[in-house]
């Protein structure tokens, strides 16, 4: 839901009623991952997407039943093989939705922490009995946490911990809870949406393809600053897309700046006196990516000089140089493309190869749950 949160705040604050339609599992080749959803309002308009068109016609009309009702349901949607046209995946895929009108609670409090960046995690009762269907909490990064799962304090707490794990790894995806933690007699299931800031794209060197990587990082969501020590080059006029830009030296600045296990670290100096003592501090940092510019000499050049200045085998197996898959790629677009699709590749588990003939899966995200149901992704 939180997918879509920017229109349902504007939707909250205009007074209206509506309902939304949240994917809590997929399986196959689904198009939409945990955490996708389509929303109706009282009118009749929509916003959002739960299977990228191939069921959202079934969707629209459990919305508007849910407005009537206001009951909150579950289904699943699957293809189906005695009849193409039926209501289903065409991609082979399955998907569980949950269907909740949305009169108060936490619901608002969750999406206005969502449009303003601050961190929060929505957990709500996916599977479980009936009266506690779409019951939610919106539990703060501290592990405070608004709202209640029924009359169970005890479950309350027990999930409020849950949804804070998750919100700490920045995932949403699904978690059980088994009938003694419970306390309500059975097992349930939560699905945990996060809302965190975006995360961190660090571009060092101030150059064309730089300019082109900045859009490149902004299309994938992030947050992206170019740093430069050449206060002639790094300028809002040359970066106009970017976040922030820091005149200083790289390894210094990374030295001072906050990242995280989902920052990405583009070198694209190329340049020694810059790239070493930069790559020296980037090695040994907990984040997602750390790749260099370069050619392939430049790439032997500078492992000899990491090397010369104590950079380890295992740190330097960390770095992707040089930077990018191989797409042939020539223009400053083309190579930020290829760095982009690295930094997809790496983050979701992709190989990067051609899926024309090959027989590897779409799509990467999360650990399969033993019913073969995506629980969770990054």
């Amino acid at each position: 839901m939180l997918d879509i949160a920017e229109e349902l705040h504007r939707w909250v604050e205009q007074g209206r009623d509506f309902a939304v339609a949240t994917v809590v599992a997929v399986g196959g080749s689904a198009p939409r991952q945990p955490g996708a959803a389509l929303a109706v309002d009282g009118d009749g308009t929509a916003i959002g997407s739960v299977s990228g068109g191939c069921v959202e016609g079934a969707v629209y009309d459990l919305c508007v039943q849910a407005l009537e009702d206001g009951k909150t349901v579950v289904e699943r949607f699957g293809y189906s093989d005695e009849d193409a046209f039926a209501v289903g995946l065409t991609c082979g895929g399955i998907i569980d939705i949950l269907v909740t009108p949305v009169r108060g609670g936490v619901f608002p409090a969750a999406l206005a922490a969502a449009v303003s960046g601050e961190a929060a995690a929505l957990a709500r009762v996916v599977d479980g009995p009936a009266d506690l269907l779409g019951q939610a909490l919106l539990v703060r990064p501290d592990g405070s946490y608004e709202g209640k799962l029924g009359g169970h304090p005890e479950l309350d707490r027990t999930a409020a911990a849950e949804a804070r794990a998750m919100l700490d790894a920045g995932r949403t995806g699904t978690v059980e809870i088994g009938e003694d933690g419970s306390r309500c007699g059975q097992p349930l299931s939560l699905l945990v949406e996060s809302s965190v800031p975006a995360p961190r794209m660090i571009v060092f060197g101030a150059i064309d393809f730089a300019a082109a990587l900045v859009r490149v990082g902004k299309f994938l969501g992030y947050h992206v600053t170019v740093c430069d020590a050449r206060p002639v080059f790094a300028t809002a006029a040359r970066f106009p897309e970017a976040d922030e830009i820091v005149v200083d030296w790289p390894h210094r600045y990374l030295e001072s700046t906050e990242v995280d296990g989902r920052t990405v670290l583009c070198v694209l100096t190329h340049d020694a006196k810059f790239d070493v003592p930069l790559l020296k501090t980037a090695l040994k940092l907990p984040v997602a990516y750390i790749g260099a510019m370069g050619s392939r000499r430049t790439h032997e050049d500078r492992n000899e000089r990491l090397r010369g200045v104590g950079v380890t085998e295992l740190e330097l197996a960390r770095l992707r140089s040089p930077i990018g898959l191989d797409l042939g790629a020539r223009t400053p677009e083309e190579t930020a493309l290829s760095i982009g699709a690295e930094i997809v590749a790496n983050r979701r588990g992709g190989s990067g190869v051609s899926l024309t003939g090959a027989h590897t899966p779409i799509h990467h995200d999360g650990p399969r749950r033993p019913d073969g149901l995506i629980g969770s992704v990054a």
